[in-house]
């Protein structure tokens, strides 16, 4: 008898059909999304559980899922919507989708960097308005890549995706992370061992770290007066890195010069201060969005959910 499995979002084709193969899959093809207890209420004749970021998974909700449910995959990187230690306190072991993401996302990040440094957004703005009366020679001005220091907070797979792409357009690649890289990952990107000393030579800031008690709301008043006036800041991470109330302070200042966002918090219900800002380049959470991204993402979760029923490890392990 096939297990049960509960997909709680609706997937790209290919992988709701290899789920519908291998499992008795409750699919979800209105891509309803639920909430907490739905989820749960959902999951109590199942086996294994297919979420994404969307669904909300804390303690409780943990101590409510059957005994029978013994893996959960996610449809991300990122695992914050999952209490793991509730998880593995209950015997469930939690599987992610890592490297689906990674060039989908730093294609992402550097459209943003590219439009933020371009004035891409206010251009598209001004066309749509139709209010373009012709051209002019200081008509949006904004500045060129090459010779600018990036400086990336996380040079894990998406940072380094990210300066390779950045290194085409002859840009310095600064980082932080919490050790140096072995020079060979480095490939000549500069470490510096504080965030405060990245971020006072960045002319473009980029978000790359996961969110943890550490990174939340890590740019803030204090952190954003240490970048060059008029600096660029880029955020594909997580929204909670920022504090939206200091960043919207800045940008009207105008110490930060532009912010090129994809991620927010409390999406999709982000800050309405960003919305009337013109140097702001706004995507609704795109990074992972591209279709060869989202497949893989979807075979590694089933990749995940295959293995523990198989009896093998997780090839993706959390917990």
């Amino acid at each position: 008898m096939k297990k049960r499995l509960l997909v709680t979002r609706n997937l790209p084709p290919a992988v709701e059909a290899r789920a519908a193969r291998d499992y008795d899959a409750i699919l979800n093809p209105d891509d309803k999304a639920m909430s907490t207890e739905e989820l749960v209420a959902r999951a109590q004749d199942v086996d294994a559980l297919l979420v994404c970021v969307t669904d909300k998974l804390p303690a409780a909700a943990i101590a409510k899922l059957p005994e029978r449910l013994k893996i959960i995959a996610t449809f991300s990187v990122g695992t914050d919507h999952i209490d793991l230690a509730a998880a593995k306190a209950r015997g469930i072991r939690v599987g992610s989708a890592p490297h689906g993401v990674t060039i989908a996302t730093a294609e992402i990040a550097m459209l943003l960097i590219l439009g933020s440094a371009r004035r891409a957004s206010e251009g598209e703005r001004m066309m749509r308005a139709r209010q373009w009366t012709g051209w002019t020679p200081m008509q949006l001005l904004g500045r060129r890549l090459d010779g600018k220091r990036l400086g990336i907070l996380g040079l894990g797979k998406i940072g380094k995706a990210l300066a390779q792409r950045a290194r085409g357009f002859d840009m310095e690649i600064h980082y932080h992370n919490r050790k140096p890289l072995p020079a060979e990952e480095e490939k000549g990107a500069i470490y510096h061992p504080t965030f405060e000393s990245l971020a006072r030579v960045c002319d473009v800031l980029s978000l790359n770290a996961p969110a943890t008690p550490d990174t939340r709301h890590i740019i803030n008043a204090k952190s954003l007066a240490w970048l060059p006036k008029g600096a660029i800041l880029v955020n594909t991470a997580r929204g909670d890195l920022v504090n939206d109330e200091d960043l919207i302070a800045a940008l009207k200042s105008g110490q930060v010069g532009y912010a090129g966002l994809d991620v927010y918090q409390g999406e999709p219900n982000i800050n309405p201060g960003y919305y009337d800002l013109p140097n702001t380049f706004l995507l609704p959470h795109l990074g992972s969005g591209a279709i060869e991204a989202r497949n893989q993402m979807g075979f590694e979760a089933l990749d995940n959910i295959d293995a523990f029923f198989a009896g093998r490890e997780l090839p993706f392990p959390v917990v």
